[in-house]
């Protein structure tokens, strides 16, 4: 016999049906099983990216085809789609949900391939939805964010300035960090602190300077309060050049030449201050770089107990350091603010601690560390519209976005709550006192 027909295998005819050959090819197949299709009724409620429409509407125009059926605004729409709806989970997802009479109804989307997806998030300009983002803020105010103190000026806006890590793919060649297979993206952000929403957001690889993507937004009338990686005395003096103001925490050895030692109130003590001076800061080298004198207050913190907690596990933060942050210790904290009480401006920097919450909410709720797209200006896309999601939830409930809150809209997108069911919700949230 022939060795070949020795390979071929034929099921026997008296073999049952109901028992399909061990052998066959898709007896078992490998992997986890495939999800159930998309059904009209996993999609349901869209009315209110009504919102959207208008601020969307001049994108329709941008690399403008005759032979192209997705066009910017389409694509946007339905990337704020798949952050609000958790049966969407990537691409293909997307795609499908694309040929759901009901999503081509409410989003006036028409049904596109894989491909097309693809290739918009290389094609469409990711910058352009960055006055999008503008506009939202302008008109978004959170009712729980923390209160402004006092003695500081109205007029004076407080931005919490970060960077956070996005992993990425090996493939992704833009986003450099440790090596070509530890990959990532780092997101540069301004969040204001009184109104409890994100201002302005940059991408770059993961080894871009943080304090070098901060000089290029600078602007003027703001306070920047900053966490120790960007306490670099010439960018705290390009701040004052700009006409802003700085809150940033200093190196446990930074050197420093006393000039006054200011009293202490009882509220100063209250809030952990040990003591605040006026000083020339820096060494013989690099005291020149600040125009004049600033203030360095040190603060005594205890952080609360871990309440039973499992310790986070370490994790290579974005400057590539492991951070081990102890229940009790003293942080100096340096400012150019000469007028603000000292417990004022230990108050400010526990403040920053927003724009961390705020990284949490975007890559752990919202999942934005997932990335569909994998080019810079896809990822850059994504961001941009997961701001504007965050923005949106903070237009519709008056408050800064919760995994609760996310949660019920998710709901309604599903058809489990109704319509009047959410807007209850958010009339709720609206009313509550924080």
């Amino acid at each position: 016999m022939d060795v070949l027909e020795l390979e071929l295998y034929v099921p026997s005819p008296a073999a049952p049906a109901s028992q399909p050959d061990p052998r066959s090819r898709g007896a078992n197949p490998p992997g986890p099983k495939p999800r159930p299709p998309l059904v009209a009724k996993d999609i349901q409620g869209l009315k209110y990216f009504k919102i959207l429409t208008e601020r969307l509407s001049p994108l329709r125009t941008h690399q403008a085809d005759p032979n192209r059926k997705l066009h910017y605004d389409d694509l946007a729409k339905l990337v704020v789609l798949y952050f609000l709806n958790p049966v969407l989970t990537s691409l293909r997802g997307i795609r499908q949900a694309t040929g759901l009479k009901n999503v081509q109804e409410k989003l006036a989307v028409a049904s596109t391939s894989l491909g097309s997806l693809s290739e918009a998030s290389h094609r469409f300009d990711s910058s352009l939805l960055r006055p999008i983002i503008q506009d939202l803020a302008s008109q978004a105010q959170a009712l729980d964010a923390h209160p402004r103190p006092a003695a500081l000026a109205k007029d004076l806006e407080v931005l919490a300035v970060d960077g956070s890590l996005i992993e990425a793919l090996p493939r992704m060649a833009w986003a450099l960090w440790l090596d070509p297979e530890h990959r990532a993206g780092k997101m540069h952000l301004d969040f204001d602190i009184f109104r409890g929403i994100p201002k302005n957001l940059v991408l770059t690889d993961a080894n871009a300077s943080e304090t070098r993507a901060l000089r290029k937004r600078l602007e003027a009338n703001k306070l920047y309060v900053m966490d120790a990686g960007f306490a670099d005395y010439q960018l705290l003096e390009d701040i004052r050049q700009a006409g802003s103001s700085f809150i940033a925490r200093l190196h446990d050895n930074a050197a420093y030449e006393v000039i006054e030692e200011r009293p202490l109130t009882e509220a100063d003590r209250k809030a952990g201050v040990v003591f605040d001076r006026v000083v020339r800061l820096g060494c013989k080298t690099t005291r020149s770089r600040l125009s004049g004198p600033v203030r360095v207050i040190q603060v005594h913190v205890k952080n609360p107990p871990s309440r039973g907690l499992a310790p986070r596990s370490s994790r290579v933060s974005s400057k590539k350091t492991f951070r081990h942050q102890p229940e009790e210790y003293d942080l100096l904290i340096v400012t150019d603010m000469m007028e603000l009480p000292a417990g004022d401006i230990a108050l400010l920097f526990r403040y920053r601690w927003s724009i961390e919450l705020f990284f949490r909410w975007l890559k752990c709720i919202l999942r934005f560390k997932h990335l569909i797209f994998e080019s810079k200006n896809g990822v850059e896309i994504l961001a941009y519209v997961a701001v504007i999601v965050s923005l949106l939830i903070t237009l519709w409930t008056g408050r800064k976005p919760t995994k609760r809150a996310l949660e019920m809209i998710q709901l309604y997108l599903q058809g489990w709550a109704t319509e009047a069911e959410l807007a209850a919700y958010f009339e709720r949230l609206k009313r509550v006192d924080p």
